[in-house]
């Protein structure tokens, strides 16, 4: 338990009305997206860096645990305050600071939500790609701790690599900057590209410096459907050997679209085991050209049906079947392990039979979705847990999963991070000299252990 002359202090550095010890609060920030809860002993809402360097260094003159915070949408568990202490949230940080629209970039405090940031961004003509499944509530600073993806990253990129420069509160309280505003810097160690994806681990960003791009002129929508997996993997291989980048190629497995057909109303041929949403973007004058020969290029695969969008209205239509998923799952059973493995593009057929192969061996539900361009499989392991065994044989089912995709070259986790959920799964993809090298990153930037302890690694 936090001890009472602490909270007075961040009620000093802070402001009372921005510390709370309160159940109701405490509660609020005990959670993220995996379910799981740890309530913390406070949770304190700074709005300024130097704010943040002083609650970094009280915690570390108290050797109090502190948790950082963004939306608390993660997969993975990473902002979960597994030892109680501090939960340090960044919400109130949500000042868009600058759009330099003359040399693309960006400068923003970590709270801005990241849908808002594109919209803005959007108005004056400019484009911000990454666009994780939780754009809508997620944080920015939440998108570069846990260096996020999304369906766009087959074309652009992820975030890392669109962040040019960091302001950063250090696990004992100095503040540091890296990189800036140019397109180019090479002196010193690359620190950015360390903090992003760091988990909340190294450093708590208070600024982000962003590169931006000029935004497309329009965009086209399509819908696929094969008669089998392998079809919709070979007509990924395909495109892109035909010298045409996608924004996006979202795929769905047949026992995903036998969830979409119990749930919803939309009309999916019985024929159809797999589905690819192929979106292109760029000049309006060559989307039409593009899609046409997309549709030539596929059509030896397996096609059954495509639908090309030719209204704004047809493309929300075609993506709405690809966000009934998430729902229509809970139809399967009630409790979900949602896994983000990732395999070369080429291997999606194969990993996907393994993944057949382990549902049917722990009689398990397992449906599978994701972003087929960059061979990130989102793996569903459906149970209830309320039936005795189910959450032992999911475990197992899990382990299984990760080692089938690190078999085929692949790695546990493209997107989600790794946290509390796949920190005992780290030696199977980690080797222990690596291990080490990263621990004694951490060691030396937080020498006692205050920052976000007890993810990634175990303690």
């Amino acid at each position: 338990m936090t001890e009472s002359h602490i909270i007075a202090a961040l009620k000093e550095i802070v402001g009372a009305d921005k510390v709370s010890t309160e159940q109701a609060d405490r509660i609020c920030y005990s959670y993220d997206a995996t379910q799981q809860k740890f309530l913390p002993d406070v949770v304190v809402h700074p709005t300024t860096t130097e704010q943040i360097s002083r609650i970094m260094r009280l915690a570390n003159a108290e050797k109090t645990p502190v948790f950082p915070r963004g939306a608390g949408s993660g997969f993975s568990g990473g902002s979960l305050p597994t030892k109680g202490g501090i939960v340090l949230t960044t919400e109130q940080m949500d000042q868009i600071l600058e759009i330099d629209e003359e040399n693309l970039v960006a400068v923003v405090q970590p709270g801005v939500v990241t849908e808002q940031f594109q919209q803005a961004v959007e108005k004056v003509g400019l484009f911000y790609p990454p666009d994780p499944a939780s754009l809508k509530f997620s944080t920015l600073g939440g998108n570069v701790a846990e260096c996020a993806g999304g369906p766009r990253c087959v074309k652009y990129g992820v975030t890392k690599d669109y962040i040019l420069g960091l302001e950063v509160v250090t696990p004992t309280g100095d503040v540091i900057t890296t990189g800036g505003p140019t397109m180019k810097g090479v002196v010193g160690y690359d620190l950015t590209k360390l903090m992003c994806g760091s988990e909340g681990t190294l450093g708590i960003m208070t600024k982000i410096v962003i590169k931006l791009l000029p935004l497309p002129e329009g965009k086209k929508t399509m819908l696929v459907l094969f008669d089998s997996i392998d079809g919709a993997a070979q007509a990924v291989s395909a495109i892109v050997r035909n010298k045409i980048i996608p924004t996006t190629l979202e795929f769905m497995d047949g026992r995903t679209l036998d969830c979409v057909r119990q749930a919803t109303s939309l009309q999916v041929p019985e024929a159809a085991r797999a589905v690819l949403i192929i979106e292109v973007d760029g000049d309006l004058e060559f989307l039409d050209k593009q899609a046409r020969k997309i549709a030539e290029i596929i059509q030896p695969l397996g096609v059954v049906e495509t639908r090309i969008a030719e209204t704004h209205e047809e493309s929300e239509e075609i993506w709405q079947i690809r966000r009934s998923v998430s729902a229509s799952l809970r139809k399967v059973n009630p409790d979900k392990f949602n896994e983000d493995i990732c395999v070369p593009r080429s291997k999606v057929p194969e990993m996907i039979r393994k993944i057949d192969v382990i549902a049917e061996t722990y009689s398990i539900p397992i449906v599978n979705f994701g972003h087929a361009g960059d061979g990130n499989i989102h793996v569903n392991i459906m149970i209830d847990k309320q039936v005795p065994g189910e959450l032992e044989k999911a475990e197992k089912a899990i382990e299984e999963v990760f080692k089938g995709a690190l078999s085929l070259g692949g790695t546990m986790s493209g997107e989600h991070g790794v946290g509390i959920a796949k920190a005992a799964y780290i030696p199977l993809e980690i080797t222990p000299e690596t291990a080490l090298y990263m621990k004694t990153i951490k060691k030396a930037l937080d020498p006692n252990n205050i920052l976000n302890p007890g993810k990634i690694f175990l303690d």
